[in-house]
């Protein structure tokens, strides 16, 4: 028989073996330190990959916002350099009317000159003729007041024509501002 303490092939369950747990396995701490280590680089491994991305978005949104940054310049230029030139072509407009208006006066006064001159020009032909038949155009009195206006009362010797024949006929004459 055999004494179970003289036995080589079993472990003596009295003695301590301190290398027991390492040959067969690592402890429970390491076993928490690789999984904590494992879990760790699986998080950093997560957090690059999802990383990247934002900071490519990130970069792109920071060149954007350069981009209309330098866009909201130009467009502040552009419009500043429109209200300029539409201030321009509103003093343009405004010479422009004003010079139409005087064109519109200068040819009021023009019409009104020609007026004058062709009632000028009828009475110097009344005249002319007068003096080649040797007797004066009004055969009457006549009212005035002083101004180079009247009213005649009395005959008159001629046709009722002016600057034309029976028929209304213009004569060859032109006025002075038939080109107007």
């Amino acid at each position: 028989m055999t004494d179970p303490t003289s036995s080589q092939d079993e472990p003596n369950p009295n003695t301590t073996n301190i290398n027991t747990n390492t040959a067969t396995g690592p402890t429970e701490d390491q076993q928490k330190k690789e999984a904590l280590a494992a879990f760790t680089a699986t998080l950093h491994s997560v957090g690059t990959n999802l990383e990247a991305p934002l900071i490519d978005r990130a970069t792109t949104i920071t060149s954007n916002a350069a981009a209309l940054q330098r866009q909201e310049t130009e467009l502040a230029e552009h419009t500043a350099r429109l209200a300029k030139q539409n201030a321009q072509w509103m003093g343009l407009a405004d010479e422009t009317r004003d010079g139409l208006k005087e064109i519109g006066d200068v040819q009021n006064w023009a019409e009104m000159i020609e007026r004058d001159l062709l009632v000028l020009e009828d009475m110097m032909d009344d005249v002319e003729r007068g003096e080649r038949e040797g007797e004066r155009v009004g055969n009457g009195h006549g009212d005035g007041d002083g101004d180079g206006f009247g009213n005649e009362n009395g005959n008159r010797n001629g046709n009722g024509v002016v600057n034309g024949d029976v028929n209304g006929k213009k004569e060859g004459r032109k006025s002075w501002f038939g080109w107007w």
